[in-house]
């Protein structure tokens, strides 16, 4: 099993940029499903950015399409969410989590997807 870490959350004002870093251990990324997923207080997991390494287009949700960009290194074994424009409704702590169950597509469907770690706190603010 492959285990993820997530780090580079942090506090930012609206507008800014924040680059999320997921490092995988004990498995290559490889030829995975990956996503990156997001929680806000009281509210259900949330699905952001998927992909599936080495192949295709990523998926995004409509709530980050054009500002998001979901990318790896399989080198470095390492999933990126670059995030833009950052707004205070972006403000959850991100998870990222490789796709446990077969689906057609690779989408960030939370239910399909886990373990789920510490995640990152992004925090968006004025």
């Amino acid at each position: 099993q492959v285990k993820l870490a997530e780090s580079g959350g942090g506090s930012v004002q609206v507008g800014g940029s924040l680059r999320l870093s997921c490092s995988a251990s004990g498995g290559s990324i490889s030829r995975k499903c990956l996503g990156w997923f997001r929680q806000v207080p009281g509210k259900e997991r949330e699905g952001v950015a998927a992909l599936y390494t080495d192949v295709g287009s990523p998926a995004y949700a409509d709530s980050v399409k054009g500002r998001f960009i979901i990318s790896h290194d399989n080198a470095k074994n390492e999933l990126y969410l670059q995030m833009n424009s950052l707004m205070p409704e972006d403000s959850a702590v991100y998870y990222c989590a490789t796709r446990r169950v077969a689906t057609l597509m690779c989408t960030a469907t939370p239910r399909n997807f886990g373990p789920w770690g510490q995640g990152t706190q992004v925090t968006v603010s004025s």
